[in-house]
């Protein structure tokens, strides 16, 4: 090989090699790797909640909603106008960044249903008043409620960049 190509292939290898070193990741990973590859749709999993309960699932959206207070939830958009599937995650073990909102997300996690008591029920809405700043009103809460969430074990984030 003479002087000249081994030149340009060194040169050629020094362009990739700083291609590559500067190239960032299109995702930031939070939490366990991702280990499915094929995502459960929002929109299914909301239309049948139960039958989903226990599973192991991928789900992949926009983020609309991060917890203010410690980063230990967020909510993803479904296919449909309004649709949201919270993610809730173990409170100082994974913790997503308000500058989520707005990119998109790969999440995995085992679908959870909780069944709250009337006092339970009355604490959840308070402590979500004081976690969004607004006035707490005992009288919407009429009830024992359930609700369905994502407990998350990993999850990889748009790079907002």
């Amino acid at each position: 090989m003479s002087f000249r190509s081994s030149f340009l292939a060194g040169l050629g290898l020094v362009a990739l090699v700083s291609a590559c070193a500067t190239t960032e990741a299109p995702f930031t990973q939070y939490g366990e790797a991702l280990t499915l590859t094929e995502n459960t749709s929002v929109s299914a999993i909301l239309a049948d909640p139960d039958a989903y309960v226990g599973q192991h699932l991928r789900v992949e959206g926009t983020v609309v909603g991060v917890c203010e207070m410690r980063g230990c939830w967020m909510a993803v958009a479904g296919e449909n106008d309004g649709e949201q599937l919270r993610v809730k995650v173990e409170d100082g073990v994974i913790v997503f960044p308000m500058t989520a909102m707005g990119l998109h997300a790969r999440v995995e996690g085992i679908m959870e249903k909780i069944e709250l008591t009337m006092e339970e029920a009355l604490a959840q809405a308070e402590h979500q008043a004081e976690e969004h700043g607004t006035e707490f009103d005992p009288s919407t809460i009429t009830g024992p409620s359930v609700t369905y969430q994502l407990r998350g074990l990993g999850a990889e984030i748009e790079n907002g960049d």
